[in-house]
């Protein structure tokens, strides 16, 4: 059975569901940040886990109360403190995708008492990359100007092979739940690129402050993402700079949606082999 509940906090309302019995786990999700991105792999997890999921602030139900307002990472970090505080009365677990791992990475520095354990997939944070950050920026705002010429049919495409995702071929579990590209989608993928891109790309990072969280922070990639793309390459970077090992999930970049159920056995071995 999924409760769903609504949580007023600085400048929104976010709207969470949470769903089956045990250890809390909090998931922060990629690309269009529906709480119902992972439906599937919430099903596979609820007999272990009490999942809780959220749609990001401005996305689906979740609610501005200044729609013009810039929305930084540090205030989407601090929805999931404030989230956590509400559901949670000891340190929970997360996992973070993508964008939610850099929501993940902000949160372990902020609020470090929360978290126990954050795996953080792919992280799409440019501040990782020493060097190479600035192209990697660029590489968003081109994504940008690409949705701004072209629309969604253009910078689709774009965005996956930035993430190292082949459409023309995919390798999914059989039998998921259809996520067909209706309005509410379409919607949430506009401002995905419209605004949170720019997030991704005026974000300064938390990386000097990452070694002093008391989270573990198990850093983590897809199988089968290329190593030249920079999510992949930000996960290692990650996990050099925590001195730990870069753990292996199946899948590509939205592993979390096309192999739920291979998902959810390696977090299960993951998190209670972590659980302090």
């Amino acid at each position: 059975m999924t409760t769903t509940g609504l949580l007023p906090v600085d400048g929104a309302t976010l709207h969470f569901e949470q769903r089956g019995t045990g250890p809390l786990l909090l998931i922060a999700q990629s690309g269009e940040g529906d709480a119902r991105r992972t439906t599937d792999l919430v099903d596979a997890l609820a007999d272990d886990f009490t999942l809780i999921t959220y749609d990001r602030r401005g996305l689906s139900r979740s609610t501005l109360d200044d729609p013009d307002r810039p929305v930084a990472m540090t205030d989407h970090a601090d929805d999931a403190h404030r989230l956590l505080a509400h559901v949670a009365d000891s340190p929970a677990l997360m996992l973070g995708c993508s964008f939610g791992a850099v929501i993940g990475l902000h949160l372990a520095v902020e609020h470090g008492d929360q978290l126990d354990t954050l795996i953080a997939h792919e992280p799409v944070a440019p501040w990782l990359l020493d060097a190479e950050a600035d192209s990697h920026r660029r590489e968003l705002a081109g994504l940008q100007d690409l949705f701004a010429t072209g629309g969604l049919p253009a910078a689709l495409p774009a965005i996956a092979k930035s993430l190292g995702i082949d459409p023309t071929h995919p390798d999914t579990e059989p039998d998921l739940t259809p996520q067909p590209m209706d309005e509410q989608r379409r919607s949430n993928f506009a401002r995905f690129i419209t605004e949170e891109f720019t997030t991704l790309r005026t974000d300064p990072g938390c990386r000097d402050r990452l070694g002093a969280t008391g989270t573990r922070i198990l850093p983590a990639v897809g199988r089968t993402t290329p190593t030249t793309v920079f999510d992949h390459q930000a996960a290692h970077r990650l996990g050099a700079l925590l001195e730990r090992p870069v753990l292996t999930f199946p899948g590509g970049h939205n592993g979390n949606t096309t192999h739920p159920r291979a998902w959810a056995a390696q977090l299960r071995t993951t998190l209670y082999a972590h659980r302090r």
